[in-house]
């Protein structure tokens, strides 16, 4: 080999090797020690075996050259690779350099990521671990802070974004995780937070910890920031490629089909016994979900977070459904602020990304009290009413057992139009329930009788039976049919079927003004 070449070479590999060095040996070691994986190793996880490809791996600040001694690549490692035979591309940040502090080269190298993500129109991934903007560098980090959020705007509703916290997420930053679609966070590790505990104790008196604050539990319960809670940077990792397997590269096209020898037909007896005929009767509406989806197989997001309502990810007869359930056994079902919230986003997403929507109904209403009127359950609940209104995908809703007054329309009925619905002879669909109808149509007759609690129990069953059933609803056309419980896998498959092809516009407008 020519002596000049075999020098670029050795240099080649000289520059790779403190590229892949991180901050270096003893900051690697605590970095591990803390029980993290390295930024590269976390791709490398990620990705199928051999397929990542890095990026930019030489980048570094303006005024310095490879010349110079330091660490290469401005702490965060950028590229793409397959997930499950699929591109996708990611940026990993490299604690370890800076404590991942975001530069302006840092910040640039993420955007291309990005912006490449964007336009071959596949998923980018972001594994957050930093310590927020680089305070060396002022203004210019702040504003490559400000590019990222840009970008996720763009990129929202045209790719997916997921978001894996792996460490730290301070300050400005936190709000790039916040923009992305999905956010999975690691038990003990990841913390997000704008203000930390210090700051906080300063200015209020508070005290609190990090984990506290903003760690993996609170943000999953409380806040209702993360999506998802995992016990190690391994499990988070399979996080996101099981919720890739159910989602599009972009919004032009369908979700990936799966086959998994469940036929469509099959019935389900058990449908039969699971949800109690008496309306205050609590039950677990995932039973429900589990015997209607292929293989029992449901993905649920959201899972610790206003958990009186239900949502994931499922197939039915192959197809990725959105579904959006009524949890009975949490505040019988009610509506409240966060279930509002957390379904809205969730149903705008199915529908930014051609996925359609399975709605099961079991709900008394919206959660009433004063806590609630003043949290704003009339602005939160609209954006319920908002997002079904505004999706276009297939939408099927099966009511189950209460469906009352608003929460009833909320929950994707047919004046929001829904394509199908379909009700089981438990259905009641009326204003509110029988008893409080009863006691508000026949108050003078209640109060005047002989026996009240006599005359209220037949006042009850006559509305019950002449108003609180699902038949009175499918005379008008507001449920389409009334199924028997152990046929709902098949007549929601053949809905689905039977909507595959459905293309809807809406009045052209630069965008809507929802309630946030």
């Amino acid at each position: 080999m020519n002596p000049q070449m075999q020098e670029k070479i050795d240099l080649l590999a000289a520059q790779k090797e403190r590229a892949m060095a991180g901050g270096g040996p003893e900051r690697v070691a605590k970095h591990r020690a803390a029980g993290k994986m390295t930024a590269r190793e976390r791709l490398h996880a990620l990705f199928d075996e051999g397929t990542f490809v890095e990026m930019d791996m030489f980048a570094l600040p303006r005024g310095r050259t490879l010349e110079d001694e330091g660490p290469v690549g401005e702490g965060v490692v950028t590229g793409y690779g397959l997930i499950d035979g699929r591109i996708c591309y990611a940026y990993a940040q490299d604690f370890t350099v800076m404590g991942g502090s975001v530069s302006e080269v840092h910040s640039a190298k993420m955007c291309r990521a990005m912006d490449m993500a964007l336009d071959m129109g596949v998923p980018i991934i972001g594994l957050n671990d930093s310590g927020g903007a680089r305070i060396q560098e002022g203004v210019d980090a702040l504003d490559g802070v400000g590019q990222t959020f840009y970008r996720n705007t763009l990129a929202s509703g045209v790719i997916p974004q997921l978001c894996v916290i792996m460490g730290p997420c301070a300050g400005g930053a936190v709000y790039s995780p916040a923009l992305m679609d999905f956010v999975v966070m690691v038990d003990k590790t990841s913390e997000m937070f704008i203000t930390g505990p210090q700051v906080i104790k300063a200015v209020t008196g508070e005290e609190i910890t990090p984990e506290e604050l903003g760690g993996a539990h609170a943000h999953n319960t409380v806040s209702g920031v993360a999506h998802f809670f995992a016990i190690s940077e391994t499990e988070a990792l399979g996080i996101v490629r099981r919720l890739l397997s159910y989602l599009p590269s972009n919004n032009v096209e369908d979700p990936p089909m799966k086959d998994v020898g469940d036929p469509a037909s099959r019935l389900s007896p058990r449908l039969r016994e699971i949800v109690p005929t008496e309306p205050d009767k609590p039950y677990d509406v995932r039973d429900v979900i589990l015997e209607i989806v292929d293989d029992g197989d449901f993905f649920e997001i959201h899972k610790m977070y206003a958990q009186n309502i239900v949502i994931g990810f499922a197939r039915i007869d192959r197809r990725v459904v959105g579904i959006v359930a009524n949890q009975p056994r949490i505040l019988a079902g009610c509506l409240d602020v966060n279930a509002s919230d957390k379904a809205a986003r969730f149903v705008r997403f199915c529908d930014a990304f051609n996925i359609p929507l399975v709605v099961l109904v079991d709900t008394p209403g919206y959660l009433p009290g004063v806590a609630q009127e003043h949290g704003g359950i009339i602005r939160h609940g609209a954006k319920l009413l908002y997002a079904f209104s505004e999706a276009t995908v297939p939408k099927v809703t099966l009511i189950l057992r209460k469906a009352y007054g608003g929460a009833y329309i909320g929950m994707c009925s047919k004046s929001l139009r829904a394509d199908r619905v379909l009700a089981w002879p438990t259905a009641e669909i009326a204003v509110m329930g029988p008893e409080g109808a009863a006691n508000i149509i026949y108050r003078d007759e209640i109060a005047k009788a002989e026996d009240p609690e006599a005359v209220r129990q037949l006042r009850i069953k006559e509305y019950r039976d002449r108003f609180a059933n699902p038949y009175v609803a499918a005379s008008r056309g507001y449920v389409d049919t009334v199924i028997d419980p152990q046929e709902t896998r098949t007549h929601l498959a053949l809905a689905l079927m039977g909507l595959s092809s459905k293309r809807q516009t809406r009045p052209p407008k630069k965008h809507g003004n929802f309630p946030v």
